[in-house]
């Protein structure tokens, strides 16, 4: 009997080093801290990371058109990341002339790109609260973002538009969106 009970006792031992074993290896594993593993490189020697030549579409001094204002982007990995930065860029607004086609207060809270090469881009409450409204403003709003996506990206063939996650019939109460949208030439001069 007490063969067993020394057994027994000396078996849980074991279980509870090498659990704590375990746990330690486990914890250096998911460390970040600096100290313990190599000196990050100093900034001037990380790779610099590539700019991609991008058009995004805004609105043009006539109110008539889209036009193209060319930006230098981050070349992200990935399309849905190089989807991301451009609608990021779209909300930022134009650095030019042109006008701005999104609020500025928009927030994108999530993209995705099928395998059809439709891009789902979820946006908040805010394209549509503060839209300033008209079927024609609707318009270049969902084609600034149809064109800049589509143009730049060949994956993308067309652009559906959520409002926080879910279809919504209009942007601002005039153009129907519960349909993806192809790029459409004509807005653009």
């Amino acid at each position: 009997m007490k063969i067993k009970r020394y057994g027994l006792a000396a078996l849980m031992v074991f279980c509870v080093v090498a659990g704590g074993l375990l746990a330690y290896s486990y914890r250096l594993f998911l460390s970040t801290d600096t100290k313990e593993g190599p000196e990050p490189m100093p900034r001037k020697f990380l790779p610099k990371l590539a700019k991609v030549r991008t058009h995004l579409y805004f609105l043009g001094p006539d109110h008539r058109f889209l036009g193209a204002e060319e930006r230098n982007l981050v070349q992200q990995d990935g399309v849905v990341e190089r989807a991301r930065s451009i609608v990021h860029a779209l909300i930022e607004g134009p650095e030019g002339d042109l006008l701005p086609t999104v609020p500025a207060k928009t927030r994108l809270l999530a993209l995705y790109v099928a395998e059809d090469g439709i891009a789902y881009v979820d946006l908040d409450r805010a394209i549509s609260d503060k839209h300033p409204g008209g079927s024609l403003c609707e318009m270049f709003t969902i084609f600034s973002i149809v064109n800049t996506l589509a143009l730049n990206i060949p994956e993308i063939e067309a652009v559906k538009i959520l409002i926080e996650g879910r279809e919504a019939k209009t942007l601002a109460g005039h153009i129907d969106i519960r349909f993806p949208f192809s790029p459409d030439m004509l807005m653009i001069k």
